[in-house]
């Protein structure tokens, strides 16, 4: 392998490392911020547990995330030197703004962590979360539009091969950042809603039927549901997006490949690459029409309207369909749950529910995963797109592939000790003692 395929591999193994933290990171601080308020408003001492358990978790996990973040950050110009020369300019900015909101949301979270009970009006306390929310889910904001501007470049005029008269703020807010920064929050806060409610499952099911853990799963999965379809309404202006600025991307996403009306939805199935013949699928008629344009008798694009050099990887369609059906289970499980109290023969906290919270939590991390790689495998081959491709933005420095088992190593022992401090700092201290302890004390 050569350095521009090492490089490309040290830089999805540190993405795909990174975003799970990265994702935790946004999503958690409103869980945190929305369980603190219900136990101040209800005088409810569950809730202001669970803000405080959660809490706990959270600083391990934004301590990980950042290092993982540095490393994104340096290896951005170490392996990618020829797009930082080119561009660097442009996406100078909100790349500087988002470690300013880094640092914004890092001051708040010391503060707030060590002045618990100490206000006389506990709702001065929960203010401190207003901050935490606004730095995690600026972070992603501004990181979000350094991705959507290498989808759908603007912001500058391409003069003898460099970039001039660059506006930062028309590059910033490219066409890409509103469907983008919309997918990317949405799906960080449902998921986790759904691993908050995954660890209240697993001690469900391990035993554990104090009520805490009860509320747990009620708060993260009506906050699911709502989320759920957030996600998805998302997910359909994604397309819609697609189908204008990136038709390539969602062409192949969907293995389509002559232009035209009323075009079929794929789901599954095997593709011969050379008669673009698809067998063993299932089609839906008209539904990607619909889905690209919001009519059934809409054109869409196909793939053999662009030169095959410009196309992306067709393995995308399974990321495509494994995401997206990942969406749709993260969808049902709140339904079902919220559904059973209706039911009498049904208890909402049976076995079989508490396993499907239980299973939500590892899938919605898979669909990040799947998301961030559809993201960006389906813009291949460009970095930045109509600009550069990704074999001419590489380093030439031929000791990539020792950098790319350095870092391996390194994600290892993150992972491992991240595990390893979540674990011991729970590990026999269930909620219901923790709570009773507190009680003695007060």
């Amino acid at each position: 392998m050569g350095t521009v395929d090492w490089s490309r591999y040290l830089t999805e193994m540190t993405l795909a490392f990174h975003i799970l933290f990265a994702t935790v990171g946004v999503g958690v601080p409103v869980f945190i911020s929305l369980a603190e308020w219900i136990g101040i408003r209800k005088k409810d001492e569950h809730y202001s547990l669970m803000a405080r358990r959660w809490a706990r978790g959270f600083v391990i996990t934004v301590a990980v995330g950042v290092v993982t973040g540095t490393c994104i950050g340096l290896q951005l110009s170490l392996l990618w030197p020829e797009f930082m020369r080119l561009a660097g300019n442009v996406v100078g900015l909100p790349l500087f703004l988002e470690t300013f909101a880094f640092f914004f949301e890092a001051i708040f979270l010391g503060i707030y962590l060590y002045t618990w009970n100490r206000f006389s009006n506990p709702y001065m306390h929960w203010l401190l979360t207003l901050p935490i929310i606004i730095g995690s889910s600026g972070s992603a904001l501004f990181i979000t539009t350094v991705n959507s501007f290498m989808n759908t470049p603007q912001g500058f005029e391409l003069e003898n091969g460099q970039l001039a008269r660059i506006d930062p703020i028309a590059a910033m807010f490219n066409p890409a950042v509103p469907s983008k920064v919309f997918h990317v929050l949405s799906s960080a806060y449902l998921t986790a809603a759904f691993l908050l409610a995954m660890i209240a499952a697993f001690a469900m099911l391990r035993g554990r039927k104090d009520e805490y853990y009860r509320k747990s799963i009620r708060l993260n999965m009506a906050a699911g549901l709502l989320l759920a379809v957030l996600t998805i309404v998302a997910g359909d202006i994604s397309a819609q997006f697609l189908a204008k600025k990136q038709p390539e991307k969602l062409a192949a996403a969907e293995w389509h490949f002559e232009t035209g009306k009323k075009a079929p939805l794929i789901v599954g199935g095997r593709l011969n690459p050379e008669t673009q013949e698809v067998s063993g699928a299932f089609e839906i008629p008209w539904a990607l029409s619909l889905l690209a344009t919001h009519n059934p008798d809409g054109t869409v694009v196909g793939l053999n309207d662009f030169p095959k050099d410009e196309w992306p990887p067709l393995y995308v369609h399974y990321l495509f369909d494994a995401m997206v059906g990942i969406g749709f289970y993260l969808l049902a499980v709140p339904v079902i749950f919220l559904a059973l109290p209706r039911l009498k023969r049904w208890q909402a906290y049976n076995r079989w529910i508490l396993a499907a919270i239980l299973a939500g939590g590892p899938l919605s991390l898979l669909a990040i995963e799947l998301g961030w790689f559809y993201a960006e495998v389906g813009r291949q081959p460009w970095i930045m797109r109509g600009y550069m491709r990704v074999s001419d933005a590489a380093t030439t420095n031929t000791h990539v592939n020792v950098a790319f088992w350095l870092f391996a190593a390194l994600y290892v022992v993150l992972g491992v000790v991240c595990l390893y401090v979540l674990g011991r700092l729970f590990r026999n201290k269930p909620a219901e003692l923790e709570l009773e302890a507190r009680r003695i004390i007060l």
